[in-house]
């Protein structure tokens, strides 16, 4: 009679559970969400920004606002632009020209020279009339070279690709960083791939709005004041997608250090020197 031999485990299936024992053993690491490095720069990585340049004090969106954001140290300036009937471009927040000037009308249906007829700063202390709208070039013109410069293009696509030509046309690729919806980014890269974008299609949730500014390439987020402030979430999802944080818009000066503690690189305000005095770093 042959041999009865013991029986033998069937090999594949002791394989399988000593891997099944190794698997529980040693779990695997979760992956680790991909980071995007920040695009370098040489400009500051973060500071106070103007809206509409010292607005608190001066005539916004004006020369003499610039001016007196950048003399007190603004690290970045925010300003508005829209397109004349003409297709030139200014400087101007409001679709009208209403609040802002003696005039009346609509900024797409009156031609540079109306708009630049009107009178910018009386509205705001008799020391400023005779302030004019100014124009994109010349704003970028007044400006400083070694601050951002956060242009809201404000219109339909084709004036963001005007906007990229004036950019280009007067040296501020470096500097100059487009606030503008991801068609209009498109469409200004198509005109100089370098430009700094800083995402705007904010109707999604706040965490849906910076993956989609990651997805797109953009450089910065703005994130709303209206949606409070940001979480720790919010920054870490920014920062592994290498984007820098503007921060709309804080109106009481006092506030501005606890957002550079959240991780805001620039807060936009309106009061500049209460901003830098609650940071102590006001000029003397």
């Amino acid at each position: 009679m042959a041999a009865v031999h013991p029986a033998r485990p069937f090999a594949p299936a002791a394989a399988l559970l000593g891997a099944a024992v190794v698997a529980l053993a040693c779990p695997i690491a979760p992956e680790e969400p991909a980071v995007r490095q920040a695009r370098p720069s040489d400009l500051p990585a973060s500071g106070i920004a103007a809206h509409r340049g010292a607005s608190a004090t001066r005539p916004e969106n004006t020369l003499a606002a610039f001016r007196e954001a950048a003399r007190l140290g603004a690290r970045q300036i925010e300003l508005d632009v829209r397109a004349t009937a003409d297709r030139a471009l200014v400087v101007m927040h409001d679709a009208t020209v209403d609040r802002t000037t003696s005039g009346r009308g609509r900024v797409a249906e009156r031609t540079l020279a109306e708009i630049r007829a009107l009178d910018a700063g009386g509205w705001k202390a008799p020391q400023f009339r005779g302030e004019r709208v100014p124009t994109l070039a010349e704003a970028l013109r007044a400006m400083p070279r070694d601050v951002w410069l956060n242009l809201h293009v404000k219109g339909d696509p084709w004036v963001a690709a005007e906007v990229a030509r004036v950019v280009v046309a007067e040296g501020r690729v470096d500097q100059a960083l487009l606030a503008v919806r991801s068609e209009a980014a498109s469409v200004a890269r198509q005109v100089e791939p370098g430009l700094w974008i800083c995402a705007m299609d904010r109707e999604l949730t706040r965490s849906q709005y910076i993956d989609a500014a990651i997805e797109t390439g953009a450089d910065f987020v703005q994130l709303r004041s209206s949606r409070g402030l940001p979480t720790r979430e919010d920054v870490e999802r920014a920062r592994r997608g290498g984007l820098r944080i503007n921060y709309c818009c804080e109106s009481d000066p006092a506030r501005v250090p606890e957002l550079f503690t959240l991780g805001v690189d620039f807060p936009l305000v309106d009061d500049v020197e209460g901003a830098l005095r609650a940071v102590g770093t006001a000029p003397p």
